[in-house]
């Protein structure tokens, strides 16, 4: 039954694309057609959401404040309990009869395959070339502190999960939101606040971890395959999502933890060969990565601008805050929700202290952020692309490889978040219509593939970011229970009491 509503799928959208691959003319006008409606639906979307205060975009000042205060309230955690986090992943605390559906590492590279993707490659390059190489800086801040916001996040998603009968995990902020704050005595405003989370992860999973994805990964594999229709390449993607998304998160984690690691491997060995081979210009590109962080002639809007980019690309390349890795994490196996939170501040780290900064540091060696024979790549936030100049003016083979690793990030990122949108679905319809949703996604993906980057960037902050309003403001609420739990894992941990596999 399963395989033949997939063929109905691929039918649904075979037919259309070689009736328009049959009248160029006809691809060309209905292509823009949907260009033009999308771009007009974002633009309102986007005025509505990111109104500021001060010169701060809202969201992103919710974003910043959330990160500092849990960051504090734990006590900073994300330094004092790093190594024991790494000892976690490694496997060291491993129980296999514990409840859940994967691994502690499975979790962390379903989580990773989220996050590390697009936004590290594509999105630095538009924060540089927007808000100048400062906002690197303002992006490692961001990705300290929120370090601390995935932890209390990704604690609370296995302290509320639900396992059902089937063995299947479903948690995340729509659970611990409603569940928790009821504990709390707000049963309504935990309600409100879940179904408000699903409605905006739904949309994300359809914007900033679709849309984009398949948007800038064309812009990378167009370099090295010029003449390619995006079509095609909107529907060869739609093909090998809809193959991988059946089969839930079990298989969603096992592509992902081969995919990911491999992917991240062969990117930073990239990286730190260009690093290497213009390492006495490291210095020079730390400093004006510093010195522009606090340039008020940076971009227009000063400091305050600088700030802006680096906090918000930030925040849409590790979803710190956002709450979405919760719901990977809700899945692993372990009966102590403190672990799993533990191994979910590593994110951003990674993610954003890590792999962000080795390319921030690539683009402003090779200065294509202010190059002008690559302005028009930069007024058109083609990121990608202006990432893959960058690498290809020292390996001039290399945008073949970034090529295919941006394909390879883009698709684990569309995977797993479309196993996040898929939870929230289920959350607020119970389980029902679940191929309305994997249909939904997949139409999504070949959206993007086909409208300008300007309005798919724009989208994608709007719907990924706005989740952190419900999800940060539960966060306060339920915080308190947070810093109690870790209190007593971390006087547990320091006895002995947790038995360590050899």
């Amino acid at each position: 039954m399963k395989r033949r509503i997939w063929l109905y799928i691929f039918l649904f959208l075979l037919i259309p694309t070689v009736a328009l691959a049959s009248e160029p003319e006809t691809a060309n006008s209905f292509i823009t057609s949907i260009d033009q409606t999308f771009s007009g639906f974002v633009n309102v979307i986007f005025s509505i959401l990111f109104f500021s205060i001060a010169g701060f975009p809202l969201i992103v000042l919710w974003l910043i404040i959330g990160a500092i205060f849990f960051t504090i309230r734990m006590q900073f955690i994300n330094i004092r309990a790093f190594k024991h986090a790494i000892d976690i992943v490694r496997g060291r605390y491993d129980d296999p009869d514990d409840q859940g559906e994967i691994s502690h590492f499975q979790a962390l590279a379903a989580a990773l395959s989220g996050t590390v993707g697009l936004g590290n490659i594509a999105g630095v390059a538009v924060a540089v070339s927007i808000g100048g190489p400062g906002a690197a800086f303002w992006l490692t801040i961001a990705g300290f502190f929120g370090m601390t916001s995935k932890f209390v996040e990704c604690t609370l998603a296995q302290k509320y999960r639900i396992i059902k009968p089937d063995g299947t995990i479903s948690g995340g902020p729509m659970r611990y939101l409603s569940a928790g704050l009821a504990e709390m005595g707000q049963r309504t405003l935990g309600k409100v606040l879940a179904v408000v989370f699903s409605v905006l992860c739904i949309s994300a999973a359809f914007g900033g971890a679709n849309m984009f994805q398949a948007n800038q990964s064309y812009g990378a594999v167009s370099t090295v395959l010029p003449g390619l229709p995006s079509w095609v390449y909107g529907l060869v993607l739609v093909v090998l999502v809809g193959l991988v998304i059946i089969g839930g998160i079990q298989r969603i984690g096992m592509v992902a933890g081969t995919l990911v690691p491999l992917m991240c491997l062969v990117y930073v060995l990239a990286s730190l060969f260009i690093l290497l081979a213009n390492i006495t210009e490291i210095p020079g590109a730390i400093a004006t990565i510093i010195s522009g962080a606090f340039a008020p002639k940076a971009i227009e809007g000063g400091v305050i601008g600088v700030i802006i980019q680096g906090f918000q690309r930030s925040a849409f390349s590790n979803e710190a805050g956002v709450g979405s890795a919760a719901i990977a994490h809700s899945a692993a196996r372990t009966d102590e929700p403190i672990r799993e939170g533990l191994v979910a501040l590593l994110e951003p780290f990674i993610d954003t202290i890590v792999v962000c900064n080795m390319t921030a540091l690539v683009i402003v060696i090779t200065k294509v952020y202010n190059a002008d024979e690559f302005a028009a790549l930069r007024e058109a936030k083609k990121g990608a692309e202006l990432t893959s100049a960058a690498f290809g003016t020292v390996l001039t083979w290399f945008p073949i490889l970034l090529a295919i690793a941006v394909f390879c990030f883009a698709f684990s990122t569309m995977i797993s978040w479309s196993y996040y949108g898929e939870r929230c679905w289920d959350y607020l319809s119970g389980g029902k219509g679940l191929i309305i949703y994997k249909i939904l996604f997949l139409v999504a993906a070949f959206v993007g593939s086909v409208s300008n980057p300007s309005s798919v960037i724009n989208f994608s902050d709007a719907t990924l970011l706005s989740m952190a309003f419900p999800n940060i403001l539960g966060g306060y609420f339920l915080c308190g229970q947070v810093a109690k739990d870790l209190q007593n894992y971390m006087s547990r941990l320091g006895k002995g009491e947790f038995v360590e596999v050899e």
